[in-house]
């Protein structure tokens, strides 16, 4: 058996890729085959933590607009990833898979607090640990939650799971020319303003040096594939 190319990973997972088809709400069948395949990546020897958006439920400045104060909205938002940790947590358990959810707002009946000590822990017992709230700040995506807690716990790479499968020049969708790179500099994903994070979660994990690998979700199967070092997507990373 090939041993895995990453030992520690943070996967970053969006709310909508979890609502499947419908775009909003849950899709058990989308969440069942996920946590399958981060099952084998456990098995595998692979430490697995989660950061998920919460996107299918509310989305903060998009769903706010200017028609509620932007920190009311995104704690909201912060509320919304929760539901998602702990129906990914369930899904966990139902497989029997041992999982922690640590929220970065205490919410101690439903979650642990986020500990970083305490989450390294868990990591290392083989245990998958779900963050929720993002970064627990508003004006802060769950991109720069994923890329924060993915140097906190000293992450070997960030997982970035889309509806999309890789990083393009612009919008397939509306560009078939568009060209799909296979790597890319961070330096470049942000002078060329290419969608793959925000800014302020590419400039940190620039900051941090931690590679972030882009694929689809809708083959779940490419997180194993990504973990076990075949080429998948799109690596964003140091100067090459």
């Amino acid at each position: 058996m090939n041993e895995p190319k990453y030992r520690r990973v943070l996967l970053k997972i969006s709310g909508e890729a979890l609502a499947g088809d419908a775009h909003r709400g849950l899709n058990f069948d989308v969440i069942g085959s996920v946590c399958d395949v981060v099952k084998q990546c456990v098995e595998a020897g692979v430490q697995v933590g989660i950061v998920v958006g919460g996107g299918n439920f509310w989305r903060g400045m998009k769903d706010g607009g200017d028609r509620m104060e932007r920190t009311r909205a995104d704690h909201m938002g912060m509320l919304a990833t929760v539901i998602n940790c702990l129906a990914l947590a369930d899904s966990f358990e139902q497989r029997g898979v041992d999982v922690r959810v640590q929220t970065a707002i205490e919410m101690n009946r439903i979650a642990e607090p986020y500990i970083r000590s305490r989450a390294i822990r868990h990591l290392e017992k083989g245990r998958v640990v779900i963050f929720g709230c993002g970064t627990g700040n508003p004006f802060f995506s769950t991109d720069t939650g994923a890329v924060l807690r993915a140097a906190e716990i000293n992450a070997d790479a960030i997982l970035l799971a889309k509806n999309i499968d890789g990083v393009y020049s612009d919008d397939p969708a509306k560009n078939p020319a568009a060209e799909k790179f296979d790597e890319i500099t961070y330096e470049e994903v942000l002078a060329r303003h290419l969608m793959v994070m925000d800014s302020t979660a590419t400039s940190l994990s620039m900051d941090n040096h931690i590679p972030i690998i882009l694929f689809a979700l809708k083959d779940p199967e490419n997180i194993y594939r990504v973990v076990m070092g075949e080429k998948i997507g799109t690596v964003v990373s140091e100067q090459q």
